[in-house]
């Protein structure tokens, strides 16, 4: 059997190794799932991995993409908890851009049968950084503030969601006028269009407000300002820097260096002092903890957060111009590949 793939080849490094190829694919083993792909999920991880900017990228030629949806076609000997027909949706450290999969079971949950197979594709990882970061780490309570940079992004309207079932106030940012309605439908309170006036448009929404959790994803002044108007107890989570993000086919290093240079640097000890926490994590150093993952799934699963907003789609042979367009940060919610 083969399937087609985007791979990078000979490395990540530039937007144009990433090429169409053919290649053959094995049977399932004892523990696998063999899945006929019917829609991929893109993420800016995925972007920064083709670009060679993700230490976490294996080294060579390799397959990015993080989650899908699928068909089952084939079980093997091991697996009881999935047949063949089954719809489901699925993570993957690397290798996500593929017609077929074959991956452990572990990595796999069964769809809902109302969503649709975008539905599928588009909820695993944002659903899963949301609630990690506002759940495991910031340790939400009810009726908190939450400030949710990125805010008409995937990530950003679950978060925004999850936070509504603790009752809590949220302030989301965008770059752009243009995705505020999306805001206010999605039930945020407040909408901050990001500017050089951010610091004082943020006190001026807060008001007399505490802000108690900060989920970060832009990096630089943004950053700065938001810890500095955190509260006592305050918890800012680092998930992304969206402000180191290239637009072009391939990194501008001299435009980067600057922006590292520059960027915000917390010293611990201050931290006692002020008593905030700045918390940073990685979706993908959590793949190998799937006891954790199928926990959070499974509360995920009672908090009900509602379908993903999907924005925009593109057919596996445009998977390129879909990331463009995600790299772009014109987009709003979750950027879908499909697949026939």
């Amino acid at each position: 059997m083969t399937r087609k793939v985007y791979r990078l080849s000979p490395k990540a490094g530039s937007m144009n190794n990433l090429n169409l190829e053919e290649e053959n694919i094995q049977a399932p083993g004892p523990d696998e799932v063999a899945v006929d792909i019917k829609a991929v999920g893109l993420n800016f991880a995925d972007i920064s991995a083709i670009l060679g900017l993700y230490r976490a990228i294996p080294k060579g030629s390799f397959i990015p993409g993080l989650e899908y949806c699928g068909i089952v076609t084939g079980t093997g000997s091991g697996v009881s908890d999935f047949k063949t027909g089954d719809r489901v949706m699925g993570i993957t450290r690397f290798g996500g851009y593929v017609s077929q999969i074959t991956i452990p079971h572990h990595y796999l949950t069964k769809m809902r049968d109302d969503w649709s197979f975008q539905d599928g594709a588009a909820y695993l990882v944002q659903a899963l950084t949301a609630y990690y970061a506002l759940v495991k780490l910031a340790a939400i309570e009810p009726n908190q503030t939450v400030l949710i940079q990125s805010a008409a992004g995937g990530v950003g309207i679950l978060a925004n969601r999850l936070a509504k079932k603790y009752n809590a106030y949220t302030i989301g940012t965008i770059g752009s006028a243009s995705k505020t309605d999306i805001l206010r439908k999605e039930g945020y309170d407040e909408v901050i269009v990001r500017s050089e006036n951010f610091r004082d448009d943020l006190k001026k929404v807060l008001g007399k407000r505490q802000l108690n959790i900060v989920l970060e994803s832009i990096g630089g002044q943004v950053l700065k300002d938001s810890f500095r108007l955190m509260a006592v107890e305050g918890r800012m989570i680092v998930y992304g820097a969206a402000s180191f993000m290239p637009h072009g086919s391939r990194p501008n290093y001299f435009k980067l260096l600057p922006l590292y240079l520059k960027r915000p640097m917390i010293d611990p000890i201050k931290l006692t002092e002020w008593n905030k926490s700045v918390m940073g994590f990685n979706l993908i150093h959590l793949y190998e903890q799937r006891d954790s993952l199928k926990k959070y799934l499974q509360h995920l699963e009672q908090l009900d957060i509602g379908k993903p907003y999907i924005g925009h789609t593109f057919p596996f042979s445009e998977l390129k111009e879909g990331l463009k367009l995600l790299q772009s940060g014109k987009t709003t919610g979750k950027v879908v590949i499909t697949l026939d």
